[in-house]
């Protein structure tokens, strides 16, 4: 059964063996050691920061905890994916809206094979598939279209044609991003189909027949709960 976190509960504690990720909702924050402990150690605990239903992963030796709620406006967590529509141009590269409080930056060089002398020339409007690469305190969310672990694009990049779908709930963003995602391997099987889903509750699908593009869109609202 889903447990329910409010803002402030502390994340009941995983296996001291496993590796601990924290997903959207949850930060570390710091408690007063207990009695007996030398020095000035104080215990470290994953804690909410919004309310919503505690999700949980397991991975081998990794656990993965995030919370899942609704919430109008998106907070961006690296390194999840996320798609963005380009809305002004400078001279370093993009402001790309990504349905957070404030507009994301992505740099004219963070694109696969890009040089000062060779980079994508977007317009604005264009829409972008993305990964968070930072979030600085005090200044806007930083994307990249390059792939960390690769330095490729990887899926990463200017989207062209198809359909943006927005306000998917980020539960359903998660489960689509699985590898092997029973919908989608269905609807693959009957015909073919692209789609990139951002976990800013947007996915886009593009697909070769407009039909079953349309087919696409309305699979993937009603996973909406619409």
């Amino acid at each position: 059964m889903a447990r329910v976190a409010l803002p402030g509960d502390p994340l009941l504690a995983p296996p001291s063996s496993s590796t601990l990720h924290l997903g959207p909702g949850l930060s570390i924050s710091t408690a007063p050691a207990s009695r007996g402990t030398k020095g000035k150690e104080r215990a470290v605990e994953p804690t909410a920061t919004r309310a919503g239903l505690l999700g949980h992963l397991s991975q081998g030796d990794k656990e993965r905890w995030w919370i899942e709620g609704t919430m109008k406006r998106y907070t961006p967590n690296p390194p999840e994916p996320v798609l963005g529509i380009v809305v002004a141009r400078h001279a370093e590269g993009y402001r790309v809206d990504i349905g957070s409080s404030q507009g994301a930056s992505l740099d004219a060089l963070a694109f696969e094979g890009a040089t000062k002398r060779n980079k994508p020339n977007l317009k604005v409007g264009t829409l972008v598939y993305a990964h968070l690469l930072s979030t600085p305190p005090f200044s806007e969310p930083e994307i990249s279209c390059v792939d960390p672990s690769t330095q490729k694009a990887s899926g990463f990049g200017e989207l062209q044609g198809g359909f943006l779908i927005r306000g998917v709930e980020l539960g359903r963003c998660r489960a689509l991003l699985a590898p092997k995602n029973p919908v989608l391997s269905k609807l693959g099987a009957r015909f073919p189909f692209e789609v990139a889903v951002g976990m800013n509750g947007r996915v886009w699908v593009k697909a070769a027949q407009e039909g079953d593009e349309e087919k696409l869109v309305e699979v993937i609202r009603e996973l909406k709960g619409r």
